[in-house]
């Protein structure tokens, strides 16, 4: 007597005869197996032959089926990663997934993508489910993540249709493990502030009207200086202790964000006010606060400078410097208001009068509200290049702002007093020694 038994086997290993078969039975449809019940099928041949003890002469036995699909990750047709970047720069994964086998994919394949950071925290990446692939057919898997949350070690897994979604034959060769580093940020941003074009010190005139400009540099190329949250400009008043804090999105502030395709991360901040109060003896301060996206701060302390404001267009002394010279001096002075006067010039004459050379406005070079020292600088020639004798020369500023000359300004010193430079004037004429 021969009898085939047909032995259904669960997860956890237990053993179930689900048929009987003799000799005289052929074949046998086991489809109505559940395989959620019964995911392993064992077949057992017993024999026995009291009589003869011959045993059953087996020819075959066959096993007729529908083969489950098999996939496989296929890094050598499609595979793109890094193992170390910089904290925001995206990682643009990449790695194909191919139908090794002769049976088709019956459905969508379901791709888990997630990754372990440095504290073991697992975050989920939405990957779209694959296309049901036919055999031989290719399915490329792609994320392109952010790691500004990921600074440090993390691990990258790939799982292809987890706990057997659909039947494969196997699941070893769908799982990728795939370590990376992300570099973290720890430069603090750079600060530079502006009042028209110039870095001032405590305690040095601006105009009125000042154009302030906030630049704010970041090392960190791909966490672009884009939002105005990172930045904070206030101003205290002369005679006050409130701190007024403007807001972004006005006329008088104004941010311009960071543009890293240019390869720089540089934000601007440009900041118009009008000051319409005099200083009277106290000063402006103006106060900014500016971190990067990454929290480091601008410095350890805030940005702070004072200032004063003159709102009448004047202008002080213009004192040579240095006097006597040997070889060129240049001039120093200060302007007042809200903008440099169109027109000024100075003549540079004998001590009779007459004058050798007229300095332009446009030959000064640039100006500023404040305290200017001139680019352009007196090498004792006269209007036609001609060296003049030594001796003393005299010299003064003619100016003309909306038809009117500017009045005098008295230099003030730190302390807030007074200083009287009239002295070292007779009428408005100053005096300089040419020693070659």
């Amino acid at each position: 007597m021969a009898v085939l038994s047909v032995i259904g086997v669960t997860s956890s290993g237990q053993a179930d005869t689900l048929y009987r078969l003799n000799t005289s039975q052929q074949d046998m449809d086991i489809s109505e197996v559940n395989a959620g019940t019964y995911p392993y099928i064992r077949l057992s041949l017993n024999n026995q032959d009291a009589v003869t003890l011959t045993p059953y002469q087996l020819r075959y036995w066959r096993l007729l089926y529908d083969p489950a699909p098999e996939g496989a990750l296929a890094p050598n047709l499609t595979y793109r990663s890094k193992d170390t970047l910089e904290v925001g720069e995206q990682l643009d994964f990449s790695i194909a997934f191919k139908n090794i086998s002769d049976a088709a994919f019956r459905d969508s394949i379901k791709v888990n993508v997630v990754i372990l950071d440095k504290n073991n925290v697992a975050t989920i990446i939405p990957v779209s489910r694959k296309k049901a692939l036919q055999p031989g057919d290719t399915a490329v898997i792609s994320a392109l993540i952010d790691t500004r949350q990921f600074s440090g070690n993390n691990t990258l897994f790939i799982d292809v249709n987890p706990n057997m979604e659909q039947p494969e034959q196997y699941r070893f060769n769908n799982v990728l493990y795939k370590n990376f580093f992300v570099r973290p940020d720890t430069h603090n941003p750079l600060m530079d502030v502006t009042f028209d074009g110039v870095h001032i010190l405590n305690g040095d005139i601006v105009s009125a009207k000042p154009k302030i400009v906030i630049k704010l540099k970041d090392e960190a190329k791909y966490l672009a200086l884009d939002d105005t949250s990172l930045a904070a400009v206030f101003v205290r008043y002369p005679g006050g202790n409130i701190m007024r804090r403007f807001a972004f999105g006005t006329d008088t502030l104004r941010f311009v964000p960071a543009d890293v395709s240019t390869g720089k991360n540089e934000a601007t901040i440009e900041f118009s006010p009008a000051f319409l109060e005099d200083s009277n003896g106290d000063y402006y301060e103006l106060f900014v606060r500016a971190k990067d996206k990454s929290g480091n701060n601008a410095g350890n302390i805030e940005y702070h400078v004072s200032f004063q404001v003159f709102n009448k267009p004047m202008i002080s002394n213009m004192f040579n410097y240095p006097n006597p010279f040997t070889t060129s001096t240049a001039f120093v002075f200060t302007i007042t208001g809200s903008d440099v006067p169109q027109n000024i010039r100075i003549q540079i004459m004998t001590v009779t009068g007459k004058v050798v050379r007229e300095i332009t406005r446009q030959e000064l070079g640039p100006l500023h509200i404040g305290r200017n020292i001139t680019e352009f600088k007196w090498d004792g020639t006269d209007q036609y290049g001609g060296k003049v004798g030594n001796g003393v020369y005299l010299y003064r500023v003619i100016t003309n702002q909306n038809g009117a000359a500017l009045e005098k300004f008295k230099t003030v010193d730190p302390s807030g007093s007074n200083v009287d430079t009239d002295k070292y004037f007779n009428k408005g004429y100053g005096k300089m020694y040419l020693m070659r």
